[in-house]
């Protein structure tokens, strides 16, 4: 009896070190505390992402027809230009020498063509004379026939002086065309962006016509040639507004409209994006072409509205089924959950109905308050590397 009674003992000993311990376990361990935000009213905007380059909205290329040595320059980097402005000159010397000789040329085909007239009124008159003679029999039928073949020879030496007059003087015509080209001008208003010729260098306009100048036409006014990826390319539209950021200006917003949306793919290691022009306003010429813009594309936007953190919808508890919840809520196998603090501060789902999102907020159409706190995290996780999903 002693024995079994020591045992009995023993074994409530045991229980309650086993209790004490269990106690103590559960007092160390500190009570889970999460991360809330309130319900706020603001504006969400849904954007497409994508970078570009600023450019001038007209940029012409100012040439050479004619090859020469650059005899002045008139104008230089961000010089600002008018339309017929002389830009710079080529050394006219040898297109003069070519000139003269074209006229030269001019001069001697029309005199040719007084010498094949007269040859020809010569040919007629013999002609005519032969005619009279053997019509009377005294001139035999070859020579009069010989008579009348040198007229027509010389009526088409006539024509031949003729066209080689034409020709000498479409010589001239070309040279004096050469002549003006060599004086180039600017063919549109604007600002001098590049200029690759120094006055003594020689240009050879030869297969192509060498560019001298650059000309961007107005630098109040740019846009921003975007590259959009074809996954998001069907929801950007012409005149959609759009913002953007430079390197240059990193704490300012520019913002522009999209103009264009070209249909000519561009593939480059396999991806595909389409080039969607975005026109800006530059009225102070702070922002330049070449620029590199991170460029945000907004496609839907939703002002003054009723949002939660993007944070709040990727929350989930440990051990929470979305599914279950959601045939207890009689609504479908995925619904959408955010979690707010119960009474003693343990997550409580709430059913909401979401709109757009920015992937900062989103929007809620139903199913919260203004004011009301959600979760978005576990304390401590978002030091750790973000909330849990």
């Amino acid at each position: 009896m002693k024995v079994r009674r020591s045992h009995a003992l023993i074994a409530v000993a045991i229980c309650a070190l086993a209790a004490v311990a269990a106690l103590l376990l559960r007092a160390r361990t500190p009570a889970i505390k999460y991360v809330t935000a309130v319900v706020d009213r603001g504006d969400v905007h849904d954007v497409v992402g994508a970078t570009g380059t600023l450019q001038a909205v007209t940029t012409v290329q100012v040439g050479s027809q004619v090859s020469g040595t650059i005899q002045s320059l008139y104008a230089d980097f961000n010089s600002v230009v008018h339309k017929g402005q002389v830009l710079a000159r080529l050394d006219p010397s040898l297109l003069q020498a070519h000139l003269g000789q074209a006229q030269a040329g001019l001069v001697s085909a029309q005199a040719n063509v007084e010498r094949s007239r007269a040859t020809l009124e010569d040919a007629r008159q013999k002609a005519a004379r032969a005619q009279t003679l053997s019509g009377e029999g005294l001139l035999p039928q070859a020579d009069l026939e010989t008579a009348r073949a040198t007229s027509a020879e010389a009526a088409a030496q006539l024509k031949a002086s003729q066209a080689a007059v034409t020709q000498a003087a479409a010589n001239v015509r070309q040279t004096q065309v050469d002549m003006a080209h060599s004086v180039i001008e600017a063919p549109i208003d604007g600002v001098v962006v590049s200029r690759s010729v120094d006055v003594g260098q020689t240009v050879a306009a030869s297969l192509q016509a060498p560019v001298l100048f650059v000309i961007a036409n107005d630098l109040r006014r740019l846009q921003v040639s975007a590259s959009i990826d074809e996954a998001d390319v069907g929801r950007v539209r012409a005149g959609q507004e759009a913002t953007f950021r430079v390197d240059a200006f990193p704490n300012e917003v520019f913002s522009g409209t999209v103009h264009q949306v070209r249909l000519q793919p561009v593939t480059v290691q396999n991806v595909v994006t389409y080039t969607t022009l975005i026109g800006v306003n530059n009225p102070g010429q702070r922002l330049m072409p070449g620029m590199t813009a991170t460029v945000s594309v907004i496609v839907d936007r939703r002002d003054d509205v009723l949002r939660v953190p993007a944070t709040a919808l990727r929350f989930r508890p440990e051990g929470f089924d979305p599914v279950a919840a959601g045939r207890e809520g009689g609504g479908g196998a995925r619904p959408t959950f955010v979690f707010v603090p119960d009474p003693s501060g343990a997550p409580e789902p709430v059913r909401i109905r979401p709109g757009i999102t920015d992937g900062q907020y989103a929007e809620v159409r139903d199913g919260l308050q203004d004011g009301r706190a959600v979760i978005t995290a576990i304390a401590g996780e978002t030091a750790r590397g973000g909330a849990p999903a």
